[in-house]
């Protein structure tokens, strides 16, 4: 504490005197004194060379494996390496929230362009930036939905565990109900549905594809949704999105989704990025940035942060989020791979992972890894295992093959653009 005060004593006693206190301590007198932590337990600085040798110890524990099979909310794409180029760059890397928009041109227009082909990937009229990750996303938007009335969140069983579970600590810790739509045959009960929407149903929350791989009719469900006087929001594989029905076409109020497989790697717990739209008529309710393209005294076009009179700005005390922190590193990131992709290659993308996964199936169903759901999938499903799932992951993996995700004794498979039919077919050899 007292590295935030006047550097001598005499400083200190001035600033404190001039307070009307005579210990600094007492600065933190409405902080009850178990929450205070006193002198912080850290260890000596290092040498530059010590802290890199330790990092390089640690990095050394990672294990790559050059075949991945799994996928379950986080995927591996092929990254072009223009990406990393134009994300690197200095002024990117160390730009912070643009609330001066004179000397922020270059960061408000990233985000600008970020936006706008979310726009267009989604089908819907605005985005915003700086949503920490798609679980995230998933909660801001069933709590923008809530209105006087209309509290209850509806949301399917067969999203991301992790949507799952954010949605429920939001709701538990602003006291509103939450309730799970059931799943037949792997697939949200739309008939199910129908039944729990009634006058306290705020928002409908369903993934495309959900967790399990499986294609949902998204369509049907914002025509239940609506029919019930609630909003329908709509989790979204951005990949997918490039050959399935778009949030717009699907009459989705809100798409929400994980951008991690728009140009970042696979990492540790991220950084990720969660992306989020909506139709026009919820545009003022969106967290976090939203920039807008305007022109300035000049004429000139100009980019500005705008619809700040709300969150963390002037009516902090009816703000309905807490999003603030800047991601516009991670959506930059975005940005660039969907420019450098461009609409025929993103699609390319799509169709490929759809393919591979479709032959993964049918490479692995004819050694004993049945589908347990009979609906259509995207680039996931779930098998049963005709043997130990543990031991044969293990086995995998000891030969350079991470494999699928174990679910209750069944195999959530997951095949992208960077599977080969080399790699397939290795991967059943060994499973043989």
């Amino acid at each position: 504490m007292g590295n935030y005060l006047p550097s001598t004593d005499a400083q200190q006693r001035e600033m404190l005197a001039a307070l009307g206190l005579s210990e600094k301590e007492e600065l933190f007198s409405s902080v009850p004194r178990a929450l205070r932590a006193g002198a912080l337990d850290m260890p000596n600085g290092k040498p530059e060379f010590e802290v890199l040798r330790e990092m390089e110890r640690l990095a050394a524990q990672n294990t790559v494996f050059p075949s991945v099979f799994r996928g379950a909310g986080a995927y591996r794409h092929y990254i072009p390496a223009i990406v990393k180029s134009v994300t690197s760059k200095e002024s990117f890397v160390t730009a912070y929230t643009p609330y001066q928009a004179e000397l922020s041109q270059g960061v408000l227009q990233s985000i600008f362009e970020y936006q706008t082909m979310i726009c267009e990937l989604t089908g819907l009229a605005a985005a915003n930036a700086s949503v920490y990750d798609g679980a995230t996303a998933a909660a801001e938007a069933a709590a923008l939905c809530r209105e006087r009335g209309r509290t209850k969140t509806l949301l399917s069983a067969g999203a991301h565990p992790d949507v799952i579970a954010v949605v429920q600590t939001y709701c538990y810790a602003s006291g509103h109900a939450l309730e799970l739509i059931p799943l037949r045959d792997g697939a949200t009960d739309l008939d199910a549905l129908a039944g729990m929407i009634d006058g306290t149903v705020s928002a409908v929350y369903m993934q495309q594809p959900n967790y399990f791989g499986l294609i949902e009719d998204c369509a049907r469900a914002a025509q239940v949704a609506h029919a019930g006087g609630a909003k329908f929001i709509m989790g979204v594989n951005p990949i997918a999105a490039a050959i399935l029905k778009s949030p717009g076409e699907c009459g989705a109020d809100i798409a929400v989704g994980e951008g991690q497989p728009l140009g970042m790697p696979l990492s540790f717990g991220g950084p990720y990025l969660g992306f989020m739209a909506s139709t026009t008529a919820l545009m003022r309710k969106l967290p976090g940035r939203i920039v807008g393209q305007t022109v300035d005294a000049d004429g000139r076009c100009a980019f500005t942060l705008t619809l700040q009179a709300r969150e963390q700005h002037i009516r902090r005390e009816k703000a309905a989020s807490n999003i603030c922190s800047n991601q516009a590193l991670c959506a930059m990131t975005a940005a660039v791979y969907l420019a450098a992709m461009g609409p025929q290659g993103l699609k390319e993308v799509a169709e490929q992972c759809m393919a591979k996964a479709h032959y993964l199936a049918e490479r692995l169903d004819a050694i004993g890894f049945h589908r347990v759901h009979c609906g259509a999938f995207f680039h996931e499903f779930l098998t049963t295992c005709p043997g130990n799932v543990a031991v044969i992951l293990k086995a995998l993996e000891a030969r350079g093959i991470l494999g699928g995700l174990e679910i209750e004794g069944n195999i959530l498979w997951c095949a992208t653009e960077m599977n080969s039919k080399e790699e397939i077919d290795r991967l059943v050899e060994v499973l043989g």
